[in-house]
């Protein structure tokens, strides 16, 4: 079984570029899309995502706001996060990080960074895809 993966960004481009480097990783997923933090919300309502990828910068709804509301429900607090932002400074990707984010990735992200924050400890990756 596939890895159910939430792009959120704003910019359709942003979400292309994503995809695209998912499938580099060779990771066997189920990708949607979402504009917002308030858009991905609606749609983890309707169906759960096993990882969020989202950017920070968005109208409607931000990434880090969107962080801050996947932990805060029950229903979703486990979801992973993984942010990946041109926003971010050392700073605020340890407040990102505090706040239950599994990574921070600096964009233009890599296929290999990618892959790097979709593997747990033991070298596993969710899905069971191989890289």
């Amino acid at each position: 079984m596939g890895l159910n993966l939430l792009i959120v960004d704003d910019s359709a481009m942003a979400r292309m570029f994503l995809r695209r480097c998912l499938e580099a990783t060779g990771l066997d997923c189920r990708v949607r899309e979402a504009a917002n933090g308030q858009e991905a919300l609606d749609q983890l309502l309707l169906e759960r995502a096993d990882v969020v990828v989202t950017d920070l910068v968005m109208p409607i709804m931000d990434g880090e706001e969107l962080l801050v509301r996947l932990r805060e429900d029950p229903l979703t607090e486990d979801i992973n996060v993984v942010v990946v932002s041109s926003a971010s400074n050392e700073s605020r990707r340890e407040r990102l990080l505090v706040q239950g984010a599994r990574a921070v990735l600096e964009k233009p992200v890599t296929p290999a960074a990618l892959a790097a924050a979709l593997q747990f400890e033991d070298g596993e990756s969710w899905g069971g895809g191989g890289w």
